[in-house]
């Protein structure tokens, strides 16, 4: 399955599931299965809320990092290749900004300078 649109809550499209779920719908998306022929609607819903402290090494969004992609994964390559990433052949990771690799769920795949 591959996702086709992300709307946030105030967008069109996404009404009903604000009306539905109210406050805590993060987003609306819409995802495609080309096999079955079929569209998904999902939602993302906040279910706990809780204090948190955030540790001293905060990322800025601007700053770019460093993505490893295993060379079968052709979908989540283009998606980054789409969000601006750039492949560093000498180190094989993809580069981008991090607040565009934390929009593609990429977090946990973001290689420290120690562990390239």
């Amino acid at each position: 399955m591959r996702t086709r649109l992300t709307l946030h809550p105030s967008q069109h499209g996404a009404k009903h599931p604000l009306a539905q779920y109210g406050e805590r719908l993060v987003c609306v998306r819409y995802r495609y299965d080309e096999q079955r022929k079929k569209r998904f609607k999902t939602v993302e819903l906040i279910v706990e809320e809780s204090d948190w402290e955030p540790t001293g090494c905060q990322r800025v969004a601007e700053s770019v990092v460093r993505v490893r992609i295993a060379l079968p994964e052709v979908e989540v390559r283009n998606q980054v290749k789409r969000a601006g990433g750039r492949w560093d052949p000498q180190r094989r990771v993809w580069e981008l900004r991090y607040d565009r690799v934390v929009v593609l769920g990429l977090a946990d795949r973001i290689v420290e300078e120690g562990g390239l």
